[in-house]
């Protein structure tokens, strides 16, 4: 007896990041494709934007390098739109490896579409557990990461993109020991991303920062709302 099966459309997360904005004291809400990003924007009070899927090159004017991997113009096209109304709203954000290369892209920069495994530091290092870190991060001291990192802090590495050229109004955080860069933040605006995976080295400080911003912003629009 044959039986036919139904198609089904499957989200799937990991959750590591819901449970480190969890343990750093806020509620993690995770978001469709289908909702309005700035309809959803303005109910949140911050924004993490996760791992996954290569950016698609059309996005910063370049050709497919033979060895990218999998695209997902829908979910750049989501989480671009996303981002915008994050910055536009002014909550903060935390974006995460694919993350900080759309913040890079978002603001005219450009990607490396394929680092190979054994180039520098390795990038990235599938041959060991994420929950292991590989290389160190030569913090810029002055900025926001230094605030939150010492200098002696290791990584995880998980990534095979990079960022290449920098976007406009993107200030450099840190870099890895063969000077890709590992973290970036927007100036004058709560929005930091890095390239390493923060969310599988908990507790981790990040997510902590996000929180603490996201709860002082809230609390300062309650405020005025009051008045």
């Amino acid at each position: 007896m044959s039986v036919a099966m139904a198609s089904f459309d499957v989200d799937l997360h990991i959750s590591g990041y819901s449970s480190s904005v969890i343990h750093a004291g806020g509620l993690a809400v995770t978001l469709p494709h289908e909702v309005d990003p700035v309809a959803i924007v303005a109910r949140l009070d911050g924004l993490v934007l996760s791992g996954g899927a290569d950016v698609n090159p059309d996005r910063y004017g370049e050709e497919p390098h033979p060895r990218l991997g999998k695209v997902e113009d829908t979910r750049d096209e989501f989480e671009f739109s996303l981002l915008a109304a994050a910055r536009a709203r002014g909550i903060p954000v935390l974006a995460i490896c694919r993350g900080v290369q759309i913040l890079n892209v978002a603001c005219g920069g450009t990607l490396r579409q394929h680092v190979r495994r054994t180039e520098g530091s390795g990038h990235p290092r599938w041959d060991v557990d994420g929950r292991t870190t590989t290389h160190g991060l030569e913090v810029v001291p002055g900025t926001l990461l230094s605030t939150l990192y010492s200098s002696t802090t290791e990584v995880n590495s998980l990534h095979h993109q990079t960022l290449d050229r920098v976007g406009d109004g993107l200030i450099i955080n840190a870099t890895a020991p063969d000077g890709v860069v590992e973290a970036v933040n927007v100036e004058n605006e709560d929005v930091l991303g890095v390239q390493w995976h923060p969310e599988m080295l908990q507790p981790d400080p990040v997510f902590s920062w996000l929180v603490e911003r996201a709860i002082a912003q809230r609390d300062t629009r309650l405020s005025r709302e009051q008045r």
